[in-house]
């Protein structure tokens, strides 16, 4: 089991590259969060404190220890739900259909250039074997198509209590 809860929190530090640390259901039609907008501010900004100011998830740290801080503080589960916190920390902001979300980001990108900008309703699709959200690929502008195949363990939702 050691071994099992290691390669978790292995799987989810791939999905913490590029950001830094501080100082399901089919869906019958879309659906779309509210989140606060995002800072007017030109300063940068990192995943982990744009993910807890939209969401409202009071978790601090590196991105990758959010899934173990967030265990009977906040559900947790392998669906999607608006305003939801997925892997490197971004926000769900659409249900596009059971294996497709939209997500918004910061910090997230190839180019130097576009680090540490929000970056607003970007595709996800769940490609695991199982439906279950545990492998994902998200769409990436400057290759014009999907990246490479990440792992998640599952999605952190607002508000306290249990799933």
């Amino acid at each position: 089991m050691p071994g099992v809860i290691r390669a978790l929190g292995v799987l989810l530090l791939l999905l913490t590259a590029g950001c830094a640390a501080e100082p399901a259901s089919t869906v019958a039609a879309p659906q779309t969060a509210l989140l606060p907008p995002p800072s007017t501010s030109t300063t940068p900004i990192q995943c982990v404190p744009y993910a807890r100011q939209v969401s409202g998830i009071d978790l601090r740290g590196d991105a990758w220890t959010w899934w173990g801080q967030a265990e009977n503080r906040y559900g947790r589960g392998r669906k999607p739900r608006l305003g939801a916190v997925l892997g490197h920390v971004s926000v769900v902001t659409r249900l596009v259909n059971a294996r497709e979300i939209l997500v918004t980001h910061a910090n997230w990108a190839s180019s130097s250039d576009d680090r540490g900008k929000v970056t607003k309703d970007v595709r996800v699709i769940d490609i695991s074997p199982g439906n279950n959200w545990s492998a994902l690929r998200v769409w990436n502008d400057d290759i014009d198509d999907f990246g490479l195949v990440y792992p998640a363990i599952g999605f952190i939702y607002p508000g306290a209590g249990a799933a």
